[in-house]
């Protein structure tokens, strides 16, 4: 495996401050209600060195799931009690839906927070795959692990705005779709924060 590329921009961006995003950050029509519980999760955005150079590995959720079937999503879910933290949450997810060992990671930094329609306040992290690996998508879960290359992903221009009636509303998010992948929604959302940082 040759050497993964200078990932230091990405390290540099994560380590400043940043406020935290939401599902509701193009609905400025939305009024959250204050000392609302949300639950908490967390995600992993990996990052692998192929051929072409980095790629960000993501997951196309089973449609047979009740919960956001058919959606692109970053391997992650809620923290567990049984989880030291979130980052721990993170890493064993990874593990659960696409077979990534946490010892074959090296976490580069955090994202801010990330609120979702489904009450959930979601820790982002980035990391690095250190070693070759063979994901094997968790049955029942998810149908499919793919990448996307991290330039794509780092270039706000490849983010755009879109909307659609949710619950008899017009909501606006932002969507970043690659070849047959129509990432949106939250997962857009946090990729969009990265490219941001990385770019200002």
């Amino acid at each position: 495996m040759a050497q993964i590329s200078d990932l230091s921009n990405i390290t540099k961006a994560l380590a400043g401050d940043a406020p935290a995003s939401s599902d509701y950050d193009l609905n400025s029509d939305v009024s959250l209600p204050p000392g609302r519980k949300l639950k908490p999760a967390a995600v992993l955005m990996p990052i692998i060195e192929c051929a072409d150079g980095p790629r960000v590995i993501l997951t196309k959720r089973s449609a047979r799931l009740k919960h956001h079937p058919g959606q692109i999503a970053f391997p992650g879910g809620k923290v567990d009690d049984s989880d030291a933290d979130a980052v721990a949450a993170a890493l064993r997810e990874s593990q659960e839906e696409i077979g990534l060992a946490p010892e074959n990671v090296e976490i580069l930094g955090c994202l801010p927070s990330h609120e979702t329609v489904t009450s959930y306040t979601v820790s982002p992290f980035v990391g690095r795959v250190k070693a070759p690996f063979v994901p094997t998508p968790e049955a029942g879960e998810v149908a499919e692990v793919f990448s996307v290359p991290l330039t794509f992903l780092l270039e706000p221009a490849n983010f755009r705005i879109e909307r659609r009636r949710w619950q008899g509303v017009w909501r606006s998010f932002y969507v970043a779709p690659y070849g047959p992948y129509y990432i949106w929604g939250a997962t857009a959302r946090m990729l969009k924060g990265l490219a941001d940082r990385v770019q200002s």
